[in-house]
């Protein structure tokens, strides 16, 4: 019987022939934790005397969803975090270094292996042909101390994605549909596999947008099969020789098989308060939006900076909304400076914040006031998700984003954008 990618690399860390429903014991390659996360990771394995790190220079623990710290209470999280990264030998990310899902994706996860982590969107990494998922504090504590986790192997569900997509229209306008398509809960404690034309012709960033968001339909992990686009990321990377086919057999079998035609794909909006409470730009009237922000472990990286800025290029920021631009990294940081788009958004009216989570989660940086509008490029809109219940967000492609806070109003990018982007 064929295997889906999934069992494949969950079967080979676990040395069993496994299916989709089973219980394995299996191996990690890569553990990470974030400073909303970590400090609970640290408590649990400390309670129970294994204050370790099975592999030290595969451990991460990132500073990145208050960075810098905006209050003292989460000054001393930073602190334990940074304690036990000194006592156990594990990498630190510090503030500034980036969001953990762009980090893990720029340095330390390979095809085929096994990444773990006390966040949601740890699936970002199966975009390279891996097996990364979120879990609870306590069960990344233990991988962290013992370098094993039990898994259920998932169903997993085929998306096959072909054609291309109009001038205008993104990946995260692809996983938008999608999402609303099956409801948040429509791959609940499942696997979604994307194939396609469009996914074999489909940049890394890209891919990594898909991936990011396959939780918000209640995913465990969405996975891309490696190739030679993963290789050539790989070999940018400094990692080249990390590269190894990961592929699903022709004869795999799915729980179900969803099939998109992206050629027929609309710039899409999830508005406020459900991912899933998804609409067509055009369907959208006269929404005024009062911050527009560009960045997260979604959309955050160089090619959505690219996007944005040549939208923004000689524009101006409406003086009804703010503008706030959060690279992915610090990678995706320099790379902006030396190709001048930070000097492009600041000239717009953008403000530029460190990389590093920034306004996603409501902990500092960009919280809204009572009943004001944002338009972002982040994961998720639930209901305070921006530090304040009463306000309202709306998600988006980084173009619909960058052209929406030029007009003030959420906008439809296709009247600017008039050549598919590469």
């Amino acid at each position: 019987m064929g295997k889906t990618i999934i069992e494949k690399i969950i079967g080979e860390y676990s040395n069993k022939d496994v299916i989709a429903g089973d219980f394995v014991v299996a191996k990690v390659d890569v553990t990470a934790v974030q400073d909303g996360t970590g400090p609970l990771t640290i408590e649990e394995i400390k309670k129970i005397g294994l204050e370790q790190a099975k592999n030290p220079l595969r451990t991460i623990l990132f500073i990145d969803h208050a960075a810098p710290s905006p209050r003292k209470e989460l000054s001393n999280s930073h602190k334990i975090m940074r304690e036990f990264a000194k006592k156990t030998g594990s990498i630190l990310s510090e503030v500034g270094e980036g969001v953990c899902h762009q980090r893990l994706a720029e340095d330390y996860v390979n095809p085929g292996e096994i990444l773990i982590g006390a966040d949601s969107h740890t699936c970002t990494s199966g975009a390279l042909g891996a097996f990364a998922t979120g879990m609870g504090s306590t069960d990344v504590g233990i991988a962290i101390a013992l370098g094993k986790v039990w898994l259920k192997i998932p169903e997993t569900i085929k998306i096959i994605v072909n054609n291309e997509f109009q001038p205008g229209v993104y990946a995260k306008d692809l996983i938008l549909h999608l999402i609303g398509l099956i409801g948040a809960d429509g791959a609940t404690y499942k696997a979604l596999e994307f194939t396609g034309k469009t996914i074999k012709n489909m940049s890394m960033s890209n891919r990594f947008t898909l991936s990011n968001m396959a939780v918000e339909a209640g995913a465990k992990a969405g996975l891309i099969e490696s190739d030679e686009i993963t290789e050539k990321y790989l070999i940018s990377r400094g990692r080249g020789e990390k590269f190894k086919k990961i592929k699903a057999d022709n004869d795999a079998i799915y729980e179900k098989v969803i099939e998109i035609d992206a050629s027929k794909l609309k710039p899409t909006i999830s508005c406020p308060h459900t991912v899933d409470n998804t609409t067509t730009v055009d369907k959208l009237k006269d929404v005024k939006v009062d911050q527009v922000f560009i960045g997260t472990c979604t959309n955050g990286r160089i090619e959505d900076l690219r996007v944005a800025a040549s939208i923004l290029k000689g524009k101006k920021v409406n003086p009804g909304t703010r503008l706030l631009v959060v690279p992915a990294s610090k990678n995706v940081f320099s790379q902006a400076l030396k190709e001048e788009l930070i000097d492009i958004f600041v000239e717009a009216g953008a403000v530029i914040m460190t990389p590093g989570c920034g306004p996603c989660v409501g902990v500092h940086c960009g919280i809204l006031g009572d009943d004001e509008v944002c338009l972002a490029t982040q994961n998720r809109n639930f209901q305070g998700r921006m530090g304040n219940p009463k306000g309202y967000i709306y998600l988006s492609s980084p173009a619909t984003a960058a052209y929406s806070a030029i007009t003030g109003y959420i906008s439809d990018p296709r009247q600017v954008i008039k050549s598919v982007a590469v």
